[in-house]
Formats: structure tokens, C-alpha cells, sequence
């Protein structure tokens, strides 16, 4: 009974942090780029973007492109260029179908695809800030994954990665990030916390995530 009182995009966030291999990833997004701004975004009431937007605002940020890491239909673009028409992002994704639907919002420059949790040497580097909103959870990428995203950031570029709150405490975000910091590959460590639905739905409506801001030394 519980079950059927959730919504539709309650239901398609619990199938997506029970995701496991690439390929369930790539089906998935396939099923439900269609409707995904819609069932998900529009449907639970998703705020996330501006947290992203707000704390890139916060930092100083170099001259240069963004990279939108897992940037899905292009939600954090969108947000970023509300607020910035000038911003230059590229984004990047493990599904074509998501791809297509960011490229035809026009906020991107380029779209790129990879698979993150592989082989990604294929894709440009030298950004001047990594965002990201979403990718950073459960059933998608781990902490693990930040070293690599680093490289394709610049000495002195900046990041507003965000994370789910549950997920960072229980995957261990704080050790990995300390590490990196003490490997002298980021600086200037900071964590804001911010609502990721504006709680219409009952059942997630009060999840939080954590953006990690931080400097690439």
C-alpha cells in the first residue's frame, strides 16, 4: 500500500539509486529520457541546480569553460546560464539519449560521451570549474571517481560537485577528499549543504546534498 501512494518520479529515483553496471545505466536513461524532466524534475520538485549555480557563483573562478560531469538533460546548464548567459559549459554522459535532449536546449557548447567509471582519457581538459549535480549518489559514482575528474580540470580551476548526504557519510567522501588535500591536488575544502526537492514529494522531499567546493592545485 506505502508503494502506491509514491509518485511516478519518486519511483524512477529509487530504480535509478539501485542502478549497478554501465549497461544498466545506459537502458535506464534510454527508457526514460523522454520523460525525464518532466516524471523527475518538474515531479519532485528538483532545486538541486541552484545550489550548484549559487556555490559556483561563491568561488573565483578563472576565465574558461565549465564541465558539466554527468550533466543528464542539461538541468544544471540551464541554471547556470540563467544566471550567467555568457558561461561556456560542456557536458558530459554516459547516455546518448540524455545527450540529445541537453543538446536541444542550446546550453551547451559541446556534449560529450563517457563513461566515467572507465576510460575517459578520450575527453578535453583544461576546464576552469567542474560542476555536477546528481552523479554523485547512490547506484551512480563513488568517491573513488573524484581523483580522475580532477585531471581534467586546470591548476587553479574550481569545483561545486554535488553530493547526496546519505551517500557521502556512508562511502566515506570526507577520507578521499582529506587524502587529496594532503596529495596537494585540491585546496580550500569547503562543504555547503542544500535541499535537493522542495519537498512537494513526501517520500524524498527532505533529501539533502552536500556541495563540495574546493580549489585544483
Amino acid at each position: 500500500m506505502a508503494d502506491d501512494r509514491k509518485t511516478d518520479g519518486s519511483r524512477l529515483l529509487e530504480r535509478a539509486y539501485e542502478l549497478g553496471a554501465p549497461d544498466s545505466h545506459i537502458a535506464f536513461y534510454r527508457e526514460f529520457a523522454d520523460s525525464y524532466d518532466s516524471t523527475f524534475a518538474a515531479g519532485l520538485g528538483y532545486i538541486y541546480p541552484a545550489g550548484i549555480v549559487a556555490s559556483l557563483a561563491a568561488q573565483d573562478r578563472p576565465d574558461g569553460p565549465i564541465l558539466d560531469i554527468g550533466c543528464g538533460t542539461g538541468l544544471v546548464a540551464t541554471a547556470i546560464r540563467k544566471a550567467d548567459s555568457g558561461a561556456v559549459i560542456d557536458g558530459v554522459d554516459i547516455s546518448p539519449e540524455m545527450l540529445e535532449k541537453a543538446r536541444e536546449k542550446g546550453d551547451y557548447r559541446d556534449l560529450l560521451l563517457a563513461d566515467l567509471t572507465g576510460d575517459f582519457s578520450h575527453l578535453p581538459t583544461g576546464y576552469a570549474a567542474l560542476v555536477s549535480a546528481g552523479i554523485f549518489t547512490f547506484g551512480h559514482l563513488g568517491p573513488e571517481r573524484i581523483a580522475g575528474i580532477l585531471g581534467l580540470c586546470r591548476a587553479g580551476g574550481v569545483a561545486a560537485l554535488g553530493v547526496n548526504a546519505s551517500f557521502y557519510a556512508e562511502q566515506g567522501f570526507e577520507a578521499v577528499l582529506e587524502r587529496l588535500q594532503a596529495e596537494g591536488r585540491i585546496d580550500a575544502v569547503v562543504l555547503h549543504e542544500v535541499p535537493i526537492y522542495d519537498g512537494r514529494d513526501a517520500t524524498h522531499g527532505s533529501e539533502t546534498a552536500l556541495i563540495l567546493e574546493f580549489t585544483v592545485t
